[in-house]
């Protein structure tokens, strides 16, 4: 393929997209702020970049993966921002970060000012292996040019679903963060109540899958509470700043989340607990196994 995609933010979720960009034949240039990280991507391919304004440069799209609001606003507008990277005309920046509404549609009418460049709000659900595999659920926010520009990458990612203008992408995010992080939760508490009466809680999944129990998450997290295998597809830490932000969002619209609130209670105690850098399911720790005092 012609295009040259620009990746910033070699994470976890980082790797799963360039190994999938690299897998379906396009050139990738990529920046991190851990130089490691940069040097690690370079081993399955990915161009080293020193700076989100040398990747914007490069790239004719340049996708976004990074922690949180903070991060996503230093790659826009930071020292070694994009806004830097001078005239940007005909270019899309796809933020597939996690973020707050209002710092979107700021950066997007800041790189849009400063740049010509367009912004699309793309989050995404599914994780690691998802974005490996080329199954996310992109949920997108952004002009239409904007979204029909990127639209042949996005169908190699995922699904994307065009929900809007920018910021809508990030409202859908917060509705997803909401069912499934609570999720989490609920499904430690069915796990742990399989335990107490005897039953093969590997069976479950087979047993519930194809009635109103059934989801994806069902047989993932019982797998994982299974094996406790904790290690991180998502880090607790990233878990927690999204439950933040989706209670953020509810006190500014007056919305009372009664389930949300509990599940943010138990991962700031998973955090507390020294856990944050494992996996969401490792909230079911903090619920006694059977026979345990």
């Amino acid at each position: 393929m012609s295009e040259t995609i620009g990746f910033i933010g070699l994470g976890l979720m980082g790797e799963g997209f360039t190994r999938r960009l690299i897998e379906t034949g396009r050139a990738v240039v990529g920046y991190d702020i851990d130089p490691g990280k940069v040097a690690a991507a370079a081993d399955w391919g990915v161009t080293p970049a020193a700076s989100a304004a040398e990747v914007a440069a490069k790239a004719d799209i340049v996708l976004v993966a990074v922690i949180n609001t903070k991060a996503v606003e230093d790659v826009v507008a930071g020292a070694s921002g994009i806004v830097t990277a001078g005239r940007l005309d005909g270019k899309v920046l796809v933020d597939h970060s996690t973020t707050e509404i209002a710092t979107t549609n700021r950066l997007a009418a800041l790189l849009e000012e400063r740049t010509g460049m367009a912004f699309v709000d793309a989050p995404v659900s599914g994780g690691p292996e998802a974005a490996l595999a080329g199954k996310l659920a992109i949920m997108a926010g952004g002009p239409d040019a904007a979204i029909a520009r990127i639209g042949p990458l996005m169908a190699d990612l995922g699904k994307l679903t065009h929900m809007g203008a920018v910021g809508t992408g990030q409202a859908t995010k917060l509705v997803n963060q909401t069912i499934v992080l609570t999720n989490f939760c609920v499904l430690a508490e069915a796990f742990r109540l399989a335990q107490a009466h005897g039953v093969d809680a590997a069976r479950i999944p087979e047993a519930l899958g194809t009635g109103y129990a059934g989801s994806n998450m069902l047989e993932m997290a019982f797998e994982r509470m299974i094996s406790k295998d904790f290690a991180p597809r998502g880090y607790a830490r990233q878990v927690l700043k999204d439950l933040e932000l989706v209670q953020e969002d509810a006190r500014a619209h007056q919305l009372a989340l009664p389930m949300t609130a509990q599940a943010l209670t138990l991962f700031r105690l998973l955090n507390a607990g020294g856990k944050s850098e494992l996996d969401g399911t490792a909230v079911v720790t903090l619920i006694p196994e059977p026979g345990e005092t």
